[in-house]
């Protein structure tokens, strides 16, 4: 990825699901991405490994719980939560207003799965509940996208 390509994909704001990803640092091949991810409470995902590469995820705005390798454990503003390579995690929105969390990851693949799943945030069309929910199908390409599901969200 050219310097100017990746200057005109940072920044870009997508609908994936009910959460607002904000892509601050676009990845190449081997180089990290930063995405910035608002989600409301609630918001949770399925059990799932990462094959790919670590996922360090940074608090900006609310708390979450998280499940990492077996453990349960709350993350709040300013504390960094991370999920290595392999092994099972997954997490919940816990603060009414919704989170805020950096998501920084090694190469392009949860990028690619993001802008892949999403819809453009367009401040004249926001698009309908349906309209985004049929384009979260994360884990249906997971396995394109070097994620496994192994379980249930957190309950």
């Amino acid at each position: 990825m050219s310097d100017k390509t990746r200057a005109e994909n940072a920044n870009q704001i997508l609908w994936f699901g009910d959460n607002l990803m904000t892509i601050r640092v676009s990845a190449s091949a081997g180089e990290i991405s930063v995405i910035e991810c608002r989600m409301p409470q609630g918001e949770t995902t399925p059990l799932h490994i990462t094959l790919s590469g670590d996922e360090v995820i940074h608090m900006l705005e609310g708390t979450m719980q998280f499940f990492v390798d077996g453990k349960d454990f709350p993350a709040s503003v300013g504390q960094t939560v991370m999920a290595p390579r392999g092994l099972p995690h997954d997490f919940r929105i816990e603060s009414t207003d919704g989170a805020t969390c950096l998501i920084v990851t090694q190469g392009g693949a949860f990028e690619q799965m993001v802008r892949q799943m999403s819809l453009p945030l367009q401040a004249d069309d926001l698009p309908s509940r349906a309209e985004r929910d049929t384009s979260r199908r994360f884990f249906d390409s997971s396995v394109q996208r070097n994620i496994k599901v192994v379980g249930a969200p957190l309950p």
